[in-house]
């Protein structure tokens, strides 16, 4: 009890209510999204491509989203832009519930697309904020821990949603987002958010915060590797879903045991793990990482069975937990102060990887099957890791990381 009361009064009540609202969020998208490639491909007659383009042009408008929204939370203000975001959710999932046509699919994953792009980033942003710089790898961590608390119920959820009727998930989907739209609201008001805003907002522009952003030249390389990255990652959520339907029997529920097998382990091992690689560094952590996810996704290109691919879910999901809030704890350190929502939005640029992904997953699971697809994710997602490693010898060397 008096560690629980201690994890309370450590961090400011705004990471708590982001904290509380990432899980339900997450639990809600989770119902939902990791199942969207099975839907259409059963009800439509979409091909892997096709399907994969779908998806992929969710990521692809977040790419430049991120960037405009994290810079005008530094102008505006955090709650708008996290506020406007979930109001477009609302809007997003009720329309996955009731949309036939892929046009329509298209559109509505880009607006989705978007509002992940806006609300994410500021929201990383707003809780470091909050919270003092030494403490920050912890929140990150606590924040990718509360993610997937979200992702190990939500796939069950809308496993067991789904057998009813196909669209429901997305539309319980809709009706959580704006519960948490009107709850973060009231929240945010209580506890000062008005206060923290005026002393964090900036005068910078659209322009100067994209020509800041497009000469830091350590921050091209780190985005360099998340991209690499990226490409990899996103095969979990859509190539991989495919091919399992398609080759092992209770192919989808195999798949929502997977989603949730990813979300637990990285609930048991996130914060074991990131104490264990803190003393190295957020470099050495990511090169382990992406060897990690490329053991994973060998193991996925060879798995013939159920137990097969959870051994391989378990290495890759290491990766997750060594790569992504390590990933953040660079971006925190290259940012200005009066620019952290500017930079985190900017890292929404990796998000080019989640669109390139999928495209090019549909394509290889097309002509060279599952084993050719996740061979070539390993190869990709370990080269990505030579440009985290250029990025970091630039901001050792202590040359200037802005170009003039």
């Amino acid at each position: 009890m008096q560690r629980l009361l201690n994890f309370f009064r450590e961090y400011h009540p705004i990471v708590h209510v982001l904290l509380f609202g990432t899980v339900l969020a997450r639990t809600a998208s989770s119902m939902s999204m990791p199942f969207l490639a099975i839907y259409l491909s059963k009800d439509s007659q979409l091909s892997p491509v096709l399907i994969g383009m779908i998806i992929g042009l969710g990521p692809l408008a977040s790419t430049i989203g991120g960037f405009v929204g994290g810079a005008m939370s530094d102008r505006l203000g955090r709650k708008t832009i996290m506020l406007a975001a979930l109001i477009g959710w609302v809007f997003v999932f009720l329309g996955f519930a009731m949309v036939k046509s892929p046009v329509a699919f298209m559109l509505l994953n880009m607006l989705n697309g978007l509002c992940r792009s806006l609300y994410e980033p500021v929201s990383q942003a707003l809780m470091a904020d909050v919270t003092v710089k030494e403490k920050r790898l912890k929140v990150f961590s606590l924040r990718y821990i509360a993610i997937n608390v979200g992702v190990s119920v939500g796939p069950l959820l809308g496993a067991f949603f789904g057998t009813m009727e196909a669209w429901l998930p997305f539309m319980i989907t809709g009706f959580i987002y704006l519960l948490y739209a009107i709850g973060l609201l009231v929240l945010l008001h209580r506890f000062g958010i008005t206060k923290i805003e005026g002393e964090k907002r900036s005068g910078v522009t659209l322009l100067s915060a994209w020509n800041i952003v497009r000469r830091d030249r350590v921050f091209r390389y780190y985005i360099g590797g998340a991209i690499m990255g990226a490409i990899g990652y996103s095969q979990m959520t859509v190539t991989l879903s495919q091919y399992i339907e398609k080759s092992v029997v209770g192919g989808a529920t195999l798949f929502a045991m997977l989603m949730s097998l990813n979300a637990i382990v990285v609930v048991l091992l996130q914060v074991p793990l990131s104490r264990m690689f803190e003393r190295w560094g957020p470099m050495v952590a990511i090169a382990v990482g992406n060897v990690m996810f490329a053991l994973g996704d060998i193991g996925f290109a060879f798995s013939v069975g159920w137990i097969s691919f959870m051994v391989s879910m378990f290495f890759f999901t290491l990766g997750e937990i060594l790569n992504y809030p390590q990933a953040n704890v660079l971006v925190d350190r290259l940012a200005p102060e009066g620019m952290r929502g500017t930079y985190f939005g900017a890292q929404s640029f990796n998000n080019l990887g989640h669109f390139i992904g999928p495209l090019v997953g549909g394509i290889l699971l097309t002509h060279w099957g599952g084993p050719g697809l996740f061979v070539t994710m390993a190869v990709i997602t370990l080269f990505g890791t030579l440009f985290y490693r250029r990025g970091e010898f630039i901001y050792k060397l202590g040359l200037k990381s802005v170009e003039k």
